[in-house]
């Protein structure tokens, strides 16, 4: 016969059992690695998506290095860009085109969008030079040569970011310039002086050098420069906003700043 239980044997059997049956449930955890509350753990890892992001034709190559560096940081995640002219980038967001975040070359134009955007945050600044012909063969020095009237100038539209910015610092320093035409992107500006159908036009430096082997770019000084700034956010209507809010974040952490320093951007 087996000898009686004393109740401090009751007790140490009681424990033993509870901490087996304990041990199936906490192996039948959520699969979607969030907690008994619904919410996942501090740093849980960004959601998969097939990410759509409308961003400034000045971010064209710096994007492109950027996108890839995330989807290796991000496995499952796949970002892909539409690049235009921010006028043409706020078009779409008001017809309702589907995407997912914004990055514009200006806050003018992110701020008129408050309405179908999240939060934006500035994740880099730019400045503006003068593209001309690899050589300078017109040996344009300055922003007052651009006045010249046998100077080819092409100039971005004022509608577009870096077409205000060029028409904002030629009028601060009473420059007159009569451009012959004005284009709906800046690349589309830097494509003129780099097939040469123009002999100078207003860019950004980042721009400029992504053409270093056709183009040159001509230092405009500080206190006759303007400076960019670029603002992301989310979109309202993203079908993937846990994805879309993560990719903007990251935008900002130093893995991503690195690869727009390395590009030329400036700091935010």
């Amino acid at each position: 016969m087996s000898p009686a239980l004393t109740p401090a044997r009751r007790r140490a059997a009681a424990a033993v059992l509870t901490a087996a049956l304990l041990v199936p449930l906490a192996a039948c955890g959520n699969d979607d690695g969030k907690d008994d509350s619904g919410k996942k753990p501090a740093g849980a890892a960004a959601p998969k998506a097939d990410l759509t992001v409308l961003a400034a034709s000045s971010l064209t190559d710096v994007f492109k290095t950027a996108g890839a560096a995330y989807e290796k940081e991000h496995p499952g995640t796949k970002v892909n860009f539409s690049f235009a002219g921010s006028q043409e980038l706020a078009a779409q967001v008001k017809q309702g085109a589907p995407a997912d975040a914004l990055v514009t070359a200006d806050t003018k134009t992110m701020d008129g969008l408050g309405a179908d955007t999240g939060k934006p945050s500035v994740i880099a600044k730019n400045r503006l030079v003068i593209a001309v012909g690899a050589g300078n063969p017109k040996k344009v020095a300055e922003l007052k040569d651009l006045s010249d009237s046998k100077l080819k100038v092409v100039l971005a539209a004022p509608e577009v970011p870096v077409g205000r910015y060029g028409e904002q610092i030629l009028a601060d320093q009473d420059i007159d310039v009569k451009p012959v035409s004005q284009e709906p992107n800046v690349r589309a500006v830097l494509s003129k002086v780099e097939l040469g159908e123009a002999d100078a036009g207003l860019v950004y430096k980042t721009d400029a050098a992504t053409a270093a082997d056709k183009v040159d770019a001509v230092k405009i000084p500080d206190g006759e420069n303007a400076i960019a700034q670029y603002p992301a956010a989310t979109l309202k209507t993203s079908e993937h906003a846990e994805a879309a809010t993560a990719f903007v974040k990251w935008l900002s952490t130093p893995a991503a700043q690195k690869i727009l320093r390395d590009a030329g951007f400036e700091k935010p």
